[in-house]
């Protein structure tokens, strides 16, 4: 059986989430009869939360999902949650360009078309993607918060959010879950906006929780990716980067092997240990992998194995940069 967290008062979740981004691009080419596939074996290993974004695929993640949604019963249907984001807008002429908007005219928009593309009369989660500080947080929550009240979005979220700016927001509306980048090879967030998010008792859902497919071991090249693959060009994977990161796998390892797991399956455990309102987003195309992401909320680590876990960031600095200067744009903003 799947364990259950409760990320919101009324948000309770299977303990691994899915990410569902590289269904639709960034991570090779995407299939849309493979992807349906690989969803409805979320039921079977009891995964009931699942992650999109009106960003990914320009809509096209979530059609897919919607298209996922209308073809379960009712009773499995009312089991699933389902979280989107709005926040980015891409240009529709260049692949990866983009600019953060957060104006309450695009953020109601935004929700219409979310709305209509999942095939939802509710939103169960809905998140500002990206923080625009050129608009102030308390504007953009206080259109949130009128979505909440016609009944549209259940639960408010924020996106790499600073800690000052999630207190703002949370002072309007309360601010239900943020998501951000959380793993044993991108800890930023333990300085300032973790402490944060548990004194206000936030919901914390981290993405890329296995350093993009690092933390399994799996990826040890450069050459392993395709030119449509975004690791390609991202700074951690590149060859002298991935072989100096290989430190933070052979401190994985033999704790995997204790378990008999996965280097994958260690990384989100331990990552279950840091808050018990904390459910990781891993995404897959691949059903062994799905499967083995699921396994892993059964894994117990013992405290000296968290302790040695917890201490790689002072025993070791990942090399490479996490995003482009692109990629960062209104992340801790």
């Amino acid at each position: 059986m799947m364990k259950i967290r409760n990320l919101s008062q009324d948000l309770n979740v299977s303990a691994i989430g899915f990410g569902a981004m590289g269904l639709s691009e960034f991570y090779g080419e995407a299939d849309d009869h493979s992807s349906l596939t690989l969803l409805h074996k979320l039921i079977d290993h009891g995964v009931t939360f699942i992650d999109t974004a009106d960003f990914y695929g320009r809509g096209h993640n979530e059609r897919l999902i919607g298209h996922f949604l209308a073809s379960l019963n009712h009773t499995t249907r009312n089991e699933i949650r389902v979280a989107t984001k709005c926040g980015i807008d891409r240009s529709p002429a260049a692949a990866y360009e983009r600019s953060i908007n957060n104006e309450p005219d695009y953020i109601i928009r935004c929700c219409n078309e979310s709305l209509s593309r999942l095939g939802l009369e509710c939103l169960d989660l809905f998140y500002l993607h990206r923080i625009d500080p050129s608009t102030p947080i308390e504007e953009s929550m206080e259109c949130l918060s009128q979505l909440v009240k016609e009944g549209k979005v259940k639960n408010i979220g924020l996106c790499e959010v600073s800690a000052s700016t999630l207190r703002r927001a949370h002072a309007v509306h309360p601010v239900s879950v943020v998501q951000t980048e959380y793993s044993l090879w991108t800890r930023d967030i333990e300085r300032e906006i973790l402490p944060t998010i548990k004194e206000l008792e936030i919901g914390l859902v981290p993405y890329s929780p296995l350093g993009r497919g690092f933390l399994t071991g799996r990826y040890l090249n450069n050459s392993d990716f395709s030119d449509s693959d975004f690791r390609k060009n991202n700074e951690r994977f590149q060859q002298q980067s991935i072989d100096h990161n290989l430190q933070l796998l052979n401190v994985l390892k033999p704790i995997a092997e204790k378990h008999e797991a996965t280097t994958g399956q260690i990384a989100l455990a331990w990552l279950l240990t840091q808050y018990e309102k904390l459910v990781p987003i891993p995404g897959t195309k691949h059903v062994k992998y799905l499967s083995e992401n699921a396994n892993a909320a059964k894994i117990i680590l013992d405290s000296s194995e968290v302790e040695i876990l917890n201490h790689t960031k002072q025993n070791f600095e990942v090399k490479g940069n996490r995003y482009s200067e692109e990629g960062m744009k209104g992340v801790n903003a």
